[in-house]
Parts: structure tokens; C-alpha cells; sequence
């Protein structure tokens, strides 16, 4: 194997970074998360996994609060995971002690995209979507991948169903979609349904408000979105 197969500083000979290259891999391995952001509100949706018969599913989470105003749903390698967000919890409570003020989503976004490409440690392996709201109620999406870049977005996708939920929506986001809390919601669920299997059963989804209150949905609740999806469906069938 060549030593800049290995190395994490050393361009191979056509220019890349096999290190990124292979954090990248390891997102596509990850669980299907996406983010939409509405009108008025935020979402985060992620595709379960099936949990062993003796765990228990709330230790198996994918979906955390970063900082009041600010959450974050990643796809990757969970312990990568773990890490990346202590650091960010702690840069967010720093921020506050500091500036006596609660951070901007694009200043947390930054933070973390920065840490996810520091020079002389190997990249880590996840890509989040953070969603949160500015002081001025603005609402916010970004997503950061393991090469250190961030973007803004109106909705995205990452994780190994990301290509498919990505062309979804494309093609149904619009302001008339996402003009209320339940279409935005809507619309992250009927995304999520064209990669998950067993419908809402596993399907987690976060719902982010203006006053910063961030709410799980039950499943019971998303067991109903999906009840109207496919009634929908069967009504309004595709043309052949």
C-alpha cells in the first residue's frame, strides 16, 4: 500500500485525500438522515435501526440538541459522533459564557466543520445536518461533511439512502409545502419513506419551533402521517 494511502496529510498523486475519501465511505454506511426547513419550522428526520431485543432504544441516539437554539442529526460512525458533539457542546457553552449570548447557527456549523477536517488528525467519519434558529427567528439548515466544508440548504439528505431522498426533494420541496409545521413534517416523512422499509415503524423524526422547543414525535403520531401518505397515494395514483 502506497504511504499516501496511509497518510493524512499527503495528497495522492491524482490530488486526493484518501482519508477524507474513506471518512466519506463511512457516511454512505450510516443511517439515512435528512433536515427540511419550513417556514416556521425545522425538521430532522432520521431511519432506525432495529435495536437488539435486550437494548434499550433510548441509549441509540442520532438525533441531540447541540445547544438551546441549535440540534444536530448526523450519518456515520456513532463514537466519531460522540466526540464531535461533546466538543461542540462545550465551544456552544463557551460562546454563551463569553459573549453572553446564544450562539449563531452558522458560528456552530463552522465550528464543527472545523473540527471535522483539523490538520494532523484522521477526519471524522460522520456528516451532520444542523438545524436551528437565529436570534432573529430566522430558521437555519446546514450540513457539514467530513472534508470540512458546510453549506446551507433548504432541505438535504446524507447516508446510504441519500441519493434517492436527495431527488425526492427536489422535486416536491416548494414554499406551499413547507408553509406550515405539519406540511414540513410531511414532506420529511413521505422523503424518508422512499429508503425505509418498514414505514413509520422506523422512522424517527424531530420537530423544531421558534421558541426553541424541540419535540419528538411519537410514534403513534407518525404512524398517522403515514396512514394519510398512503391513503394519498391510493387516491391520487402515478400516471404509467
Amino acid at each position: 500500500m502506497a504511504k499516501y494511502d496511509r497518510a493524512i496529510t499527503v495528497f495522492s498523486p491524482d490530488g486526493h485525500l484518501f482519508q477524507v475519501e474513506y471518512a466519506l465511505e463511512a457516511v454512505k454506511k450510516g443511517v439515512t438522515a435528512l433536515g427540511v426547513r419550513g417556514k416556521n419550522a425545522l425538521v430532522l428526520g432520521i431511519e432506525k435501526k432495529s435495536t437488539l431485543k435486550l437494548q434499550d432504544p433510548r441509549t441509540v441516539r442520532k438525533i441531540l440538541r447541540i445547544d438551546e437554539n441549535i440540534v444536530l442529526a448526523f450519518a456515520g460512525l456513532t463514537a466519531d459522533a460522540r466526540v464531535l458533539i461533546n466538543k461542540a457542546r462545550i465551544e456552544a457553552q463557551s460562546y454563551r459564557l463569553n459573549l453572553d449570548d446564544a450562539p449563531t447557527v452558522e458560528y456552530m456549523t463552522r465550528y464543527i466543520a472545523g473540527l471535522q477536517q483539523s490538520g494532523g488528525m484522521r477526519p471524522f467519519g460522520i456528516s451532520t445536518l444542523i438545524i436551528g434558529f437565529d436570534l432573529d427567528g430566522t430558521p437555519k439548515l446546514y450540513q457539514t461533511d467530513p472534508s470540512g466544508t458546510y453549506s446551507a440548504w433548504k432541505a438535504n439528505a446524507t447516508g446510504r439512502g441519500s441519493k434517492i431522498v436527495k431527488e425526492y426533494l427536489e422535486k416536491n420541496w416548494n414554499e406551499e409545502a413547507v408553509a406550515t409545521d405539519r406540511g414540513t413534517v410531511k414532506l420529511a416523512i413521505k422523503a424518508l419513506l422512499e429508503v425505509v422499509e418498514s414505514g413509520g415503524n422506523n422512522i424517527e423524526i424531530a420537530l423544531l419551533t421558534p421558541d426553541n422547543k424541540l419535540r419528538i414525535l411519537e410514534d403513534a403520531e407518525i404512524e398517522e402521517y403515514t396512514k394519510e401518505i398512503e391513503a394519498e397515494k391510493e387516491a391520487n395514483p402515478p400516471a404509467q
